[in-house]
């Protein structure tokens, strides 16, 4: 067995190749990428809002599942119904943004708006918001959804030889 590189391994994991350089901010048990770091300006020069992607294939599943039973909704019914949530999550996308913005030029035009995944405000994406918080973000969507997915308890890898493990269960 070989040690792909970091690069192969996201790839593989996100079914296509990255549109820009990323930096891995977060990894598993095992060693592999869970979430990368993406420049707020892809190699093409588009603005790019989403400054942290999740790479997991067991995250990405275990969170789509969680999506898909209006995950999201139940985030911003939380919001609007829990004052300290929502001043959190407010912090969340302030931070988010201001990590994002000092990454760019003052003078750098067109820049990507928006806090967490491109969000003005409340919960757009639970992927998002997780890899935020897995890179060490402060950002209580991210953290209820880590509460309900980790640990991400893969045996093997799942991504051996540059391609996906044949051995890499599809987990229930």
């Amino acid at each position: 067995m070989t040690v792909d590189d970091d690069a192969t391994v996201v790839e593989v994991q996100i079914g296509r190749p990255p549109r820009a350089h990323s930096e891995v901010v977060a990894r598993c048990h095992l060693g592999l990428p869970v979430v990368v770091r993406v420049p707020p300006r892809l190699t093409d020069g588009t603005p790019f809002p989403t400054l942290y992607w999740l790479t997991c294939p067991l995250a990405t599943t275990r969170i789509g599942r969680l999506e898909g039973a209006g995950g999201v909704r139940r985030m911003e019914m939380k919001a609007a119904s829990d004052p300290e949530f929502r001043s959190e999550l407010e912090a969340a996308h302030d931070s988010y943004r201001q990590t994002r913005d000092e990454m760019l030029p003052e003078d750098d035009l067109p820049r990507p708006s928006g806090g967490v995944g491109g969000a003005r405000e409340g919960v757009k994406c639970l992927h998002a918001h997780y890899a935020h918080s897995a890179a060490g973000g402060q950002n209580p969507v991210g953290r209820l959804v880590a509460s309900w997915i980790e640990p991400l308890d893969c045996e093997v890898r799942c991504v051996v030889d540059g391609e996906m493990n044949p051995d890499w269960p599809n987990l229930p």
